[in-house]
Parts: C-alpha cells; sequence; structure tokens
C-alpha cells in the first residue's frame, strides 16, 4: 500500500485542515468524452449533493505561488487545460473561491523542496476557475489524479482529487471514485478537460 492510501484518520484530519496564506481572505470548456459508465458527478440543485471530499495525501504543502498556469520552461508531459465552475449546492456561482491544486510530474514524482506543479488561484465574479498543467504520471498504488482544495470565502475546505477517464489503473485504486473523473478529450495541441465543484453550502448559509 502507498504512503498516500495507508496515511491515518488523524493526519487526513490534519492535513485537510493546513491551508495557505491565501486562504484567510479563464473561460469553460466544451469537452464530451467522459468515463463509460461513470456515474455523473452531482449538480447542483440536487438536494445537499456535492463534490465528493477525499484525502490530501502526505505532499501537501501550503503557501503555493497564485498563478493559472503550472506549466514551467521544461516542464515535460501532456499538456492539458481544466476548466469549470465552483457553484453551492443551490447552483450560486462561488466568486472568489480559492482552488488550489497540486499533483506528480509525467514520471509520477511529487516536489516537495519546490513549487514545481503547484499553485492557487482564484475564480472570476461568475465562480470559474481555468487551470494550465500536464497530465500527471503514475507512482506506485495510485493512478493519474489531481489534488485540489476548494474554499469558497470564509467557508470550510473541500479537499478533493481529480481522476483521468479511460485510465487502466483506475480499478486497481482503492481511492479512485468515478464521480470525480474529469471530462476530457484530445486537442490539437494538447488536451481539454472539465469539472465543476460543487460545495457542501448554499448561498443562504455564506451569507
Amino acid at each position: 500500500m502507498s504512503d498516500e492510501a495507508s496515511q491515518t484518520r488523524r493526519q487526513f484530519l490534519r492535513s485537510a485542515t493546513v491551508l495557505p496564506a491565501a486562504f484567510a481572505v479563464g473561460a469553460s470548456v466544451d469537452v464530451q468524452a467522459q468515463a463509460p459508465g461513470a456515474p455523473p458527478t452531482p449538480a447542483c440543485g440536487e438536494g445537499d449533493a456535492h463534490t465528493p471530499a477525499q484525502t490530501a495525501g502526505p505532499y501537501f504543502k501550503p503557501n503555493s505561488p497564485r498563478r493559472t498556469s503550472l506549466v514551467e520552461p521544461g516542464t515535460s508531459g501532456t499538456r492539458i487545460v481544466i476548466a469549470g465552475t465552483v457553484r453551492t449546492t443551490d447552483c450560486t456561482p462561488v466568486p472568489r473561491a480559492l482552488v488550489d491544486f497540486w499533483q506528480a510530474d509525467d514520471r509520477g514524482h511529487y516536489d516537495n523542496a519546490g513549487d514545481r506543479l503547484r499553485g492557487h488561484q482564484f475564480t472570476d465574479g461568475e465562480g470559474r476557475y481555468r487551470l494550465e498543467t500536464i497530465v500527471p504520471g503514475h507512482y506506485p498504488g495510485r493512478t493519474r489524479h489531481i489534488h485540489v482544495k476548494v474554499q469558497a470565502p470564509s467557508r470550510p475546505v473541500l479537499t478533493t482529487q481529480l481522476y483521468f477517464p479511460g485510465d487502466p489503473a483506475n480499478e486497481r485504486d482503492g481511492l479512485f471514485r468515478p464521480e470525480l473523473v474529469l471530462n476530457v478529450r484530445e486537442g490539437r495541441t494538447g488536451r481539454a478537460a472539465s469539472f465543476d465543484f460543487v460545495l457542501p453550502v448554499s448561498s443562504a448559509r455564506r451569507a
């Protein structure tokens, strides 16, 4: 079992509450393909259904750089643009929601000394985010995934992970959730994907 999968409940609860300093406080992509037979990601307006939470794992670091692209000079791997919206359970867009991403490189390695493939951004006035990055590689015990923390202003943090459709390692990964699969399609210069986050709060409770 990987270090990530074996971390204790106490570690999980602690990592889920560690926030970058910025926590104190684009355009969507038309994508069609998804994992065959995958249940749909919970949509806003379906009662209290919201994006499932998942472990932060052992590689989260606070105080990531503020940026919308994790691609730097020399970054190898398949480019992908991920875009979507952050909404409440009653479908209200969340402006200025903080969305913090971190992931492995195309060889499955995390940068634990620096900030490579780590970054946060804030949603625009319509609750939209857009991230340029690469498709992460596998590492022992895990399928391809991208970690995310999402937080509406002054509200609790949702920690989760995003997965890739059709990856054979999905079925072997005990943390994999089909509800968290990205919608992905191939483009001329890389891949495009979409995912909408639904936070477990309503606009009334945010007011």
